[in-house]
């Protein structure tokens, strides 16, 4: 049982890694974006415009700014579920390791009772065949 939860928050961890992963890689297309943006801002600011097109890049870049804000708290949140998912992890893995002390613990008591057993029906064993050869 413990090692089945064990196993279900490695599944756990790997799926928070792999948000984490494609998290970045949105953070990272969204700077990209932005820099492209500032890029064509500055690049239409050098030539002649009319009003339509400054505002027009001025919105693309208000929204590359908003997709690369989003994304970024996007990515926090997602670093947050990864370190959520570690401590669950390290608390399953310390979880099955006690168990498994406990069952070694509990295996070793009932070997020392299973000695101890055989170490009396042995005793009794050679006290009856010394009580067979002093009445013989």
């Amino acid at each position: 049982m413990r090692e089945h939860h064990e196993d279900a928050a490695k599944e756990a961890l790997a799926g928070a890694m792999a948000r984490h992963l494609e998290s970045e890689d949105r953070l990272r297309t969204a700077t990209e974006r932005v820099a492209d943006a500032r890029a064509a801002q500055l690049e239409g600011a050098g030539r002649a415009s009319n009003g339509t097109d400054l505002l027009a890049r001025q919105a693309y870049l208000e929204r590359t700014e908003n997709a690369h804000h989003a994304s970024r708290h996007d990515l926090e949140r997602h670093e947050v579920e990864l370190d959520g998912r570690r401590n669950q992890l390290a608390a399953a893995a310390r979880d099955r390791e006690a168990l498994e002390r406990l069952k070694e613990q509990r295996f070793s008591d009932h070997q020392l009772e299973v000695a101890r057993v055989e170490a009396q029906v042995l005793d009794e064993i050679a006290i009856n065949g010394y009580r067979r050869r002093r009445a013989a």
